[in-house]
């Protein structure tokens, strides 16, 4: 049993119990909220009427256990398509009706947390649609025997396969990949600051992104936001490089054509492939990219 206490009074996480005085508020996956009936009204008026502010702690709690974020349909390792699954959030307005209807009638003790569907914004149709044809590809090459950078390269490529850029949508690299630190698995590496080479968490992943916008490049989209290194980096030509950084510079492209693009992410043995796809239907303008050199 989980027992949450909040203020002058408790939300009880807990199987279904029978007990007086008290309304269940029943979730998903069989769980249930309770909490006591004169928690809910102000005391000492005629009328009941809502404490807003002990109605704020409960819809905040029930909100939380109730959320589930869709999920995306991808591609998996073995290049399959893995279907998309739909999420749920508290529908507010309907549940605030169901408690002001409780004050008033007091005629159940029980209640179900009315959801909302949230569909995801990738499905399977969209998927199997965008991967056939491959419009831009990159590879650079790392050292594998620097555990942490590699840890750090991995973790961000990680987070942008799969990545769908639908029509007219801007690519952020900080917004996809996020803030980098030790709770997410980032390690301290080699970086490039002013000029100099020091050492911060999430070293390395600046690889990542100059690998990303070589792909794209290749492939013709829009450059939004790009900033090259202060000191020159060996992983890809003089020029080709994008840095990134949580406090500071962003990569961003635009995908300026009529069909979505799909992002794959790859790390083995010492190389970063990322490759661009999109429709058999789109009208792709490529660009020439000099390749990396292999160390």
């Amino acid at each position: 049993m989980l027992m949450m206490k909040l203020s002058s009074f408790c939300l009880l996480l807990l199987p279904v119990v029978h007990a007086q005085n008290q309304l269940h508020i029943q979730l998903p996956k069989e769980e249930t909220i309770s909490i006591e009936q004169n928690a809910l009204y102000v005391p000492f008026v005629d009328e009941p009427l809502l404490n807003e502010e002990r109605y704020e702690m409960l819809i905040s709690e029930v909100r939380k256990e109730v959320f589930l974020p869709p999920q995306n349909a991808y591609l998996n390792e073995s290049n399959q398509i893995v279907s998309e699954k739909p999420g749920y959030k508290l529908d507010e307005m309907k549940f605030r009706e169901l408690i002001l209807s409780y004050l008033i009638s007091r005629d159940k003790s029980h209640l179900t947390a009315p959801l909302k569907v949230m569909y995801p914004k990738v499905d399977s149709e969209t998927i199997a649609h965008i991967r056939t044809e491959q419009i831009g590809s990159y590879v650079t090459y790392f050292n594998v025997h620097n555990v942490e950078r590699s840890q750090n390269i991995y973790l961000a490529a990680e987070k942008i396969n799969n990545t769908v850029v639908f029509p007219g949508e801007e690519f952020s690299f900080n917004g996809v990949v996020g803030k980098r630190t030790r709770d997410k698995g980032y390690k301290k590496a080699p970086v490039i600051l002013k000029g100099e080479l020091s050492e911060d968490i999430g070293g390395g992943i600046c690889q990542v992104s100059s690998t990303l916008f070589n792909a794209v490049d290749q492939a013709g989209v829009e450059i939004v936001e790009l900033y090259h290194h202060s000191k020159r980096v060996p992983y890809v030509p003089n020029g080709r490089d994008a840095t990134v950084s949580w406090y500071g510079p962003d990569f961003v492209f635009k995908n300026t054509y009529n069909q979505p693009l799909l992002i794959r992410a790859k790390v083995r043995d010492g190389q970063v492939h990322i490759t661009i796809y999109s429709s058999e239907f789109i009208n792709v303008k490529k660009r020439n990219v000099p390749s990396a050199l292999h160390p």
